[in-house]
């Protein structure tokens, strides 16, 4: 069964993949603040925005639930996202004023980040497309990425071998300068240098001053079997290189599932349309049928059997991620009435027809309904 869609909790809360726990912390307060129902008495979108970002909060300070949705998405919390609230979700009085009034650091309880300073490497998304068959086994296989390393010349500071960068003349190295609003002192990038506090006289001929330049590398992912359209896989470090030694991002390889000629999946079950004879269905019969992984399983059909029903196969469906069980294969029967027939299957049906009288009981009965209406 489909479910309901979903935003991204990162996305919710408004941070990179990156970002600590006090940075989704801060983020959640701002939005809790903005979308408590308090602030909004019968506002119905503000109280789903505020339960939305509760719940990305939820799971986002988790440190075992983060990881297992950073991993699988959606489908790795098991339906287990937002468990309530605890004491941490609440702000203080000054974040409060801070953000309902845009006082930013009036009482000192942030601390900005030098963008002088090593600067993470940004994450990077590659989508990989499988068969069904693939996804029920796993696979291992190699992909190749386009990605920033850094420089091997200037390693990474962009500087020309043999110079050094210097201070930057506007913001004394401080990546920020000053400006009087009415009574308050507010900050901002520098201009000249855009936040990094110094000015590259002579750039690295071969990055150009950029301090990375583009490579392609060849990675090998494994994906465990189970895996269904939209899991994302977490390779650590495996993004572009950071900035002035800052640490790599990480590769988010996006699972993409082909559809499947015989098979259609649902969560963990998959159904099969199965076309039989309809004098086979009259006397019952057994059939052998594919499952996903290759194998093959028995369908008993019984003795009259009807047009659409399902026959369950346990376990014969696709892996969970967990690895801990598997789902069922619903056979769907598709019983088939010839449109011409033999004499001799003429002859034949016509001396069972006899046998069993005109009509069945089900047939007699709606006929003696329908003489009543009319």
């Amino acid at each position: 069964m489909a479910t309901e869609t979903k935003r991204d909790y990162y996305e919710v809360l408004g941070v990179d993949r990156s970002s600590g726990i006090d940075e989704i912390k801060a983020a959640y307060r701002r939005l809790a603040i903005r979308y408590h129902p308090d602030k909004n008495p019968g506002d119905s979108e503000a109280e789903e925005r505020f339960k939305e970002a509760s719940e990305a909060y939820a799971v986002l300070s988790d440190p075992g639930k983060r990881e297992q949705y950073d991993r699988f998405g959606f489908q790795g919390l098991g339906g287990e996202g937002f468990t309530g609230f605890n004491s941490e979700t609440f702000v203080d009085f000054a974040d409060i004023l801070g953000d309902l009034f845009g006082f930013g650091d009036l009482f000192g309880t942030r601390r900005g980040r030098s963008r002088s300073g090593p600067r993470r490497g940004s994450d990077l998304r590659y989508t990989m497309s499988l068969t069904l068959e693939e996804a029920a086994r796993g696979v291992e296989r190699k992909i190749r990425i386009p990605r920033l390393e850094v420089c091997a010349a200037c390693r990474g500071s962009g500087v020309e071998p043999g110079t050094e960068p210097e201070t930057c003349p506007t913001c004394g190295g401080r990546g920020q300068v000053g400006y009087r609003r009415g009574f308050l002192t507010v900050a901002q990038t520098c201009p000249t240098c855009g936040g990094q506090g110094r000015v590259v006289q002579h750039p690295c001929k071969k990055c150009g001053g950029r301090g990375r330049i583009e490579k392609e590398a060849t990675l090998e992912v494994k994906v465990p079997p189970g895996v269904d359209n939209g899991v994302r896989l977490r390779l650590t470090g495996e993004g572009e290189s950071g900035v002035l030694g800052g640490r790599r991002g990480d590769l988010y390889v996006v699972i993409s599932v082909e559809p499947n000629e015989l098979f259609e999946r649902d969560g963990a079950d998959l159904h099969m349309r199965l076309p039989v004879s309809v004098f086979k269905v009259l006397l019952g019969t057994t059939v052998t049928v594919p499952t996903i992984l290759g194998d093959q399983r028995e369908v008993e059909i019984p003795a009259g059997a009807q047009p659409g029903q399902v026959i369950r196969l346990r376990g014969a469906g696709m892996p969970e991620l967990s690895g801990r069980r598997s789902g069922d294969l619903l056979v769907h029967l598709d019983v088939i009435v010839p449109s011409k027939l033999t004499k001799e299957q003429h002859r034949l049906i016509s001396e069972a027809a006899g046998l069993g009288g005109e009509s069945f009981p089900e047939e007699e009965g709606f006929l003696q309904r329908l003489k009543r209406r009319l």
